[in-house]
């Protein structure tokens, strides 16, 4: 139970990580959206976190963990618990989009080229508002499970 109870905790945990890091991303992209050169004279590109499960463990351990019981606990009517998912981390990371920069036609900019375009990143505003609201309510679903498995703490504590 209360290997259970921390591993729904750990992946919430991890979860909310992740939700953070996307909505960190949104509001640097949604603040440089009409930004045509940091101090370095580089154009703003669009951040984006990709998320990937990494596995600590080989294949075959895994496998081995799948195909045979880990353990069992006979005192609680013979329930089996297995820790085939034991070992999994979620890793995320930020990166750079790649998409060309839009132009814009403005000769009287300061950084337009020779013929009179600026180019500023291709950040969709629409798109970056949805993406900050998916996020925003995952990270809130992450908190309901947190908040669900320290009441079901909290009341085993109390039996």
């Amino acid at each position: 139970m209360a290997e259970n109870l921390f591993s729904s905790l750990d992946i919430s945990g991890k979860g909310m990580s992740l939700q953070r890091a996307r909505l960190s991303a949104v509001a640097n992209n949604i603040a440089n959206v009409n930004t045509t050169r940091d101090a370095e004279g580089n154009i703003y590109k669009r951040q984006v976190v990709v998320a990937q499960k990494v596995t600590e463990r080989k294949f075959d351990n895994m496998l081995e963990d799948q195909l045979s019981l880990s353990g069992t606990d006979m005192s609680h009517g013979g329930n089996i618990r297995s820790r085939a998912n034991a070992g999994n981390v979620l890793q995320f990371k930020t990166e750079e989009d790649e998409t060309p920069p839009r132009l814009i036609y403005d000769p009287a900019h300061p950084h337009a080229n020779d013929k009179g375009y600026v180019e500023v990143p291709n950040i969709n505003i629409v798109t970056e508002m949805v993406e900050m609201m998916t996020a925003q309510r995952a990270f809130e679903a992450n908190v309901q499970v947190t908040e669900a498995a320290k009441n079901i703490a909290k009341y085993s504590l109390e039996i």
